[in-house]
């Protein structure tokens, strides 16, 4: 018998424990596969601004609707498209969290509170630039 993931999502007390699983299980996949291959997997914490920080000079605007799909930075007037930009700014972050993780040097970066750094194994090695 097969269990219906869409009928026990609907219940309020089984939907997060299941949607949960779900990523989870994701989670482990990727930190399995990063271990295989001798990388770093890089956590950007869940309220990072990427979609608000402008990629260019670091602006961070008000909040926008999702409707929203490009915007100006009224800092530096470089025009964002909002996937983009996200896009942008996940890569710095991650790239930063990886380096500074690596050189263990404990200095500072503006996006140092954005990550949370977890090692995939004692030999992972960080991102490769292409």
């Amino acid at each position: 018998m097969e269990l219906s993931n869409t009928g026990m999502q609907q219940n309020r007390n089984l939907a997060r424990p299941i949607s949960d699983t779900g990523w989870s299980m994701l989670v482990r996949m990727i930190e399995y596969k990063a271990e295989e291959a001798g990388r770093t997997v890089v956590k950007i914490d869940r309220w990072f601004p990427s979609t608000k920080r402008c990629c260019e000079c670091g602006y961070v605007t008000e909040s926008k609707p999702l409707s929203v799909r490009s915007w100006d930075c009224p800092r530096c007037e470089a025009s964002h498209d909002r996937d983009i930009n996200a896009a942008e700014n996940i890569r710095t972050a991650g790239l930063a969290g990886a380096s500074q993780k690596a050189n263990d040097s404990g200095g500072h970066s503006k996006t140092r509170d954005a990550f949370r750094i977890e090692r995939s194994g004692a030999n992972a090695h960080g991102p490769v630039n292409e």
